[in-house]
Parts: structure tokens; sequence; C-alpha cells
């Protein structure tokens, strides 16, 4: 299959590489992603410009391997916790919120990598676009699927109105506005839901 919006390029991951991507992973959503140079990728990865071109080719590519890399990582995070709860899809609506409070605290203090991403790369054209978005709709799929079990007649409403409650929390956490928006933003749910 060929590159194409819903499917950028990606690349084989060396060891070098993967040193690369966990360093620039770091610093990207640490600083952000025009703030971070490859210069300092290469630095903190111990690996050479030379080394980074040659893998990735441009710092375009390391943000595709960057936010795919953490959309990976976050469903695989998230489907485990839905095959712990079960099919009642009442609890598997959630159990995103819980997922997302737990992943939070690990890996997210500064927000959703995703949203933050979005805030720098807009432009349709970018290569690393197509996976924002991309994660975005999948998540809106997830909540319709549960709606549509939950409530047919109601499904898009309603996935909708978690997916605002959901990412509404996630930026909420980020900017630290108040505590515990995650756990409110799960009570909604469980409100609308009842």
């Amino acid at each position: 299959m060929g590159t194409t919006a819903q499917n950028p390029r990606r690349i084989t991951m060396t060891p070098a590489a993967r040193r690369a991507l966990t360093a620039a992973g770091r610093l990207f959503y640490e600083r952000g992603i025009h703030a971070v140079g490859v210069d300092l990728i290469s630095a903190e990865a111990g690996v050479t410009k030379k080394t980074l071109y040659d893998r990735f080719g441009s710092k375009e590519q390391i943000v595709v391997e960057y936010l795919a890399d953490r959309d990976e990582r976050w469903r695989a995070f998230l489907g485990e916790r839905l095959d712990a709860v079960g099919p009642d899809p009442r609890e598997r609506v959630l159990a995103v919120f819980d997922a997302s409070r737990a992943w939070a605290a690990e890996f997210s203090p500064r927000g959703c990598s995703m949203v933050n991403a979005h805030a720098e790369i807009s432009d349709p054209a970018h290569p690393a676009h197509p996976i924002i978005t991309g994660q975005k709709r999948w998540m809106l799929a997830l909540f319709t699927r549960f709606a549509e079990e939950i409530a047919p007649t109601t499904a898009d409403s309603t996935a909708r109105t978690l997916m605002l409650l959901h990412e509404g929390a996630l930026v909420a956490h980020g900017l630290g506005v108040f505590p515990d928006a995650i756990p409110q933003a799960r009570e909604q749910a469980r409100l609308l839901l009842a």
C-alpha cells in the first residue's frame, strides 16, 4: 500500500533510529515540535545528524513517527483496559476515561500529544496531520460504537457529547485549569449514560 493522507509513509526502525525517536518524542512533548531541532535530537540520542537524515529523511518524518508511535501505544493501552472490563458498553465508555486518567498520569502530564501537536501543525498538507486527526476520528468512532449499543436512536449525539467531554477533559488536564478534570468528565459521562 502506498503513502496517502490516511496512510503516511513509515520507516523501519534500527536501534539508532529507535534511540532518536525516543529522544525526539520526549523533547517534542516537553518543549514543542517547532522548538526542537535535529541538532538537539541527535545530541540527546547520541547519534549523528547524518544518521537522523539517513533513517528519517527529514524532521517532518521524525514528527510522523513520533505521533504514530504515541497513537499506537495509546490504542494498545486503551485496548488492554477495554478488554479488562468486558462487553458492557457503559462500562467500556467509563473505561476510556479511566484509561485516559492513567495514561495522563504516566505519559501525558502536559495534556494530549495530538492536541498539542495540532496547535503547531494545523496544515492538512503536513504529513503528520492525518495521524493527529485520524486519532481523534478513531476516538469518535469508538464512542459511536459504544453509543450505538446503548441508545441507537441517539448514538451520534451521544458519541459527540462523550467525545467533547473526553477531549475537553484532556485539554483541561494539560492546562492545569482545575484538578481532576478527567474524573469529573467521567462522572458527567456516567450521568449521560444512566
